[in-house]
């Protein structure tokens, strides 16, 4: 009888750890969307990718982030204004303004910026959806410093810095879709500013 008892214990807390791992992978893979489904196909593994994601998120939550004010905001605003302006002369170097500015704001919000992949990785536990476009801004960028990337792609480039400039200063959601927001018309809304 004891056995038994024991038995039936080991397989429900078995069954119990089996739908609480299951529903930290669901939540992961929803929180994280396109992120998730990335470091999926680079590792191979949803354990590490999982395991990845959580520590994301344990690093995130220990930044010392904060929101800009108004004025702070407000600069920022005119700068992303005046890198705007400066593609339709420059489009090399408004892919590099626009990137630099990136940085900026980033800066001021409180991540740290020294290593791209880690900037990239803290963004993407607030952005999931635009820390995407801003691998490939960045991919862009760097192809435009070598003379690989047409106007076109630099378009692009700036229209994704442009998402996640929007997402840091609290203008657009840059988040996946929350608060009512698609991130697809955000992305057309966007490509209508540039």
């Amino acid at each position: 009888m004891i056995i038994a008892v024991v038995v039936v214990l080991v397989a429900i807390a078995a069954a119990a750890r089996f739908m609480g791992g299951k529903r930290r992978s669901e939540q992961l893979r929803e929180r994280f969307g396109p992120e998730y489904e990335r470091h999926l196909a680079e590792s191979g593994d949803p354990a590490r990718t999982e395991r990845e994601l959580a520590d994301r998120e344990k690093r995130h939550s220990k930044l010392d982030l904060r929101q800009l004010d108004d004025r702070e905001r407000e600069t920022f605003r005119n700068r992303w204004t005046d890198v705007q302006r400066e593609f339709v002369d420059d489009p090399n170097r408004a892919v590099d303004h626009a990137d630099s500015l990136v940085n900026e704001v980033m800066s001021a919000r409180g991540y740290p910026v020294d290593d791209f992949e880690q900037r990239a990785a803290d963004v993407s536990v607030e952005h999931p959806v635009v820390v995407q476009r801003y691998r490939e801004a960045r991919r862009i960028a760097a192809d435009n410093r070598s003379g690989r990337a047409d106007t076109e792609q630099l378009r692009n480039a700036v229209t994704s810095y442009r998402e996640l400039v929007g997402a840091l200063l609290g203008d657009e959601p840059g988040d996946g879709g929350h608060n009512g927001h698609s991130p697809r018309n955000s992305a057309r809304n966007t490509e209508a500013q540039t």
